[in-house]
């Protein structure tokens, strides 16, 4: 049973194969990189398969005929740093989606979000927006971002996370219960230093090679 009712668990066999590797301890950087984008690649067909769109006419080599076209504006906005591993792969989906930046880190004392980089608010919002982040552990930097871009007047947030606890779905169903939930696995529990298990790491440091 999930711990959000909006969530949902992309089922998939390519994502369990690059999953499987994401997890696995004697991945390297590099292989860990390709695999957060080849897992990006499925999250982003899942999470954008019911995008509003719009009748249009086209003319094939034969005829014209109508067809549909996505109608709304879109931003990606991964949570710095792991986030940024998640970008290529939905932007190979969807090239015309802005890309906006927030940075947040964990207090590895309290284990409490700081906002340490906002993005840009001179801008309209867009419709729709993806948050990004590999990991949903706690969530306190999904709820934090998610807020941020409320305050924006974002009407329509989608998060997209590789792996998430159980206890981060429940902090975002408490806090923001409108927001729908994509994760290619949901894991056991959160350690008693909220680290995700079985998990796969820190996404951040197998991401860019740092520790």
């Amino acid at each position: 049973m999930t711990a959000h009712p909006l969530h949902e668990v992309l089922r998939h066999a390519l994502a369990d194969h690059h999953l499987a590797r994401l997890r696995a301890r004697e991945t390297d950087s590099a292989a860990f990189h390709a695999d957060v984008h080849a897992v990006s690649l499925l999250l982003a067909a899942a999470c954008s398969r019911d995008l509003p769109t719009t009748t249009t006419t086209i003319q094939t080599p034969l005829q014209s005929m109508n067809t549909r076209k996505i109608s709304t504006r879109i931003a990606l906005v991964p949570i710095l740093r792991a986030g940024l591993g998640m970008v290529q792969g939905f932007r190979e989906l969807l090239p015309f989606a802005a890309v906006h930046h927030i940075g947040i880190r964990r207090d590895e004392a309290t284990a409490a979000p700081i906002p340490y980089y906002d993005l840009r608010r001179d801008q309209h919002p867009p419709d729709i927006a993806f948050v990004l982040d590999p990991m949903l552990a706690t969530g306190g930097s999904a709820i934090c971002a998610i807020r941020m871009l409320q305050e924006w007047g974002v009407q329509d947030i989608r998060m997209a996370a590789i792996i998430a606890a159980p206890e981060g779905l429940q902090a975002i169903a408490a806090h923001t219960p409108d927001v729908r939930v994509m994760t290619a696995a949901l894991d056991e529990q959160l350690d008693e230093n909220c680290y995700i298990r079985p998990g796969l790491g820190d996404a951040g440091d197998r991401l860019f090679g740092t520790t």
